[in-house]
This record gives structure tokens, C-alpha cells and sequence, in this order.
């Protein structure tokens, strides 16, 4: 799969580990339970130092991919103890090629999520979030998301709906819904352009939230990922 943007860009060297070591876990190189080689035994291999190595497995073990105990040495952690939303985690899910019930569950969350926060933020918006939000929107017109910076205005749209519902749990779910956004509109384009332009549904939520009408913008919002996730050709069933 296309990476967006090249994922090993910038990191430190712990960085640079704990992605490769991450991507080898969520796809199955490394399984649930399995034993990660000895800090001494990787660094020689890879020639780096213990300092770095160590630095890695504390990035992985935060994020849930593994545990560390004194002895028994650094195992790979349940996949229920991962934390899929975390935007490292998320980004190695998509390098490593998700699969369709991992496709489905975001965008079911996407849906418990994002239409209830447009209502939200159609009632508690003010002038400077739908500033925020129309600049976005045109930006998103002048790049086209088959463009990064498109593809960052597509995100900062989302993320400045969050941020108008004035509701700080929601809030806290930006970077993860951003980057849930992110990912699935590259993983559209992985084979193929963009089946269709989403520009309009983008507006329509705009508009409802413009307007002060938060049945209009949960409706909105709803058609919205719907045809997001048609457009990956998976439907979420009944």
C-alpha cells in the first residue's frame, strides 16, 4: 500500500524501531505471546545501541503492543490490550495491509462518532469555527484529496467539527478520528483514483452545521461516512 507520508520520515532511531517492530506485530509476524528477541541479541543484529532499543519497547508497551517484566523478557500483548486507536498504531494497521473487519469496526466508530458531534456542533458552534471549517472546505477544492494537501485539509475538517462541540471527551478523539480519516481515504486510492468526488457531502455537513440544524448535520454527517466506506466497496450490513 501507498505510504502517505513516508512513515520512517524524521524518526529518531527508537522511532524508526519501534515502527518496524510495530508493523511486524499487527501483522502477524510476531503473534500474541510470542517472546521479542533479548536487547542485546537485537541491537547487535541490527547495530544499534541497547539505549535505543530499550526506547522502542517503551513506545510499543505504551501503546499496548507488548510487555516487559523483568526475566521473562518482552512479550507481545494480547491484541485486546492494543491501543488500534492510537494514530502510530492505526498507521501500522494500514502498512501492513488491514483487513475488512478491521475497516468495518473504524468506520462503525466513525459513525457512533461523528454524526452525534456535527448535531453537537451545529448547536455550540461559533464564527471562528465555521471560518475554520469553510477554509478547510476550500482547501480540500484547491488540492483534491488524491493531493496530501488535500488530504490534510479532509482531516483538519474533521477535527475542527470535533472541536466545535465544545465537549472535551470528543475532543480527545481527534488525532484518532483524523487519522482514521487519513488512512481510509489513502486505502481508497491504493489500486485506483477516487471512485467520486466527497466535496459535496463535505458541504452539506458544513451547511446543516452553518445553520444551526443538528438533525440536518447528524443526517449529513451519517451520509457522509456512508459513502466513505461504499467507496472502499465494504457496506456495514444490517
Amino acid at each position: 500500500m501507498r505510504r502517505d507520508p513516508k512513515p520512517s520520515r524524521g524518526l529518531r532511531i527508537h522511532g524508526t524501531i519501534a515502527r518496524d517492530l510495530g508493523i511486524a506485530i499487527v501483522s502477524g509476524r510476531y503473534a500474541p505471546g510470542d517472546i521479542l528477541s533479548g536487547e542485546i541479541e537485537f541491537s547487535e543484529a541490527l547495530n544499534v545501541s541497547r539505549t535505543a532499543y530499550r526506547e522502542a519497547i517503551r513506545m510499543l508497551a505504551a501503546k499496548g503492543l507488548v510487555e516487559s517484566r523483568p526475566k521473562a523478557g518482552t512479550r507481545v500483548s494480547e491484541r485486546r490490550r492494543w491501543n488500534l486507536l492510537d494514530p502510530d498504531v492505526l498507521a501500522w494497521m494500514f502498512e501492513a495491509e488491514p483487513g475488512e473487519d478491521f475497516l468495518r469496526a473504524l468506520f462503525e466508530l466513525r459513525m457512533i462518532v461523528e454524526p452525534a458531534a456535527a448535531a453537537l456542533a451545529a448547536r455550540r458552534r461559533d464564527a471562528e469555527d465555521l471560518a475554520r471549517m469553510g477554509h478547510a472546505l476550500e482547501e480540500m477544492a484547491r488540492h483534491g484529496l488524491a493531493n496530501e494537501a488535500g488530504r490534510a485539509a479532509d482531516q483538519r475538517f474533521h477535527d475542527e467539527v470535533l472541536a466545535a462541540t465544545r465537549n472535551a471527551a470528543l475532543v480527545s478523539l481527534s488525532s484518532s478520528i483524523s487519522a482514521a480519516v487519513g488512512w481510509t481515504t489513502l486505502y481508497k486510492q491504493r489500486e485506483r483514483a477516487l471512485p467520486r468526488d466527497p466535496l459535496p457531502e463535505h458541504r452539506a455537513v458544513f451547511a446543516a452545521i452553518a445553520a444551526a440544524d443538528p438533525a440536518a448535520a447528524h443526517a449529513a454527517m451519517t451520509e457522509l461516512v456512508r459513502l466513505a466506506l461504499a467507496d472502499t466497496g465494504l457496506s456495514l450490513g444490517d
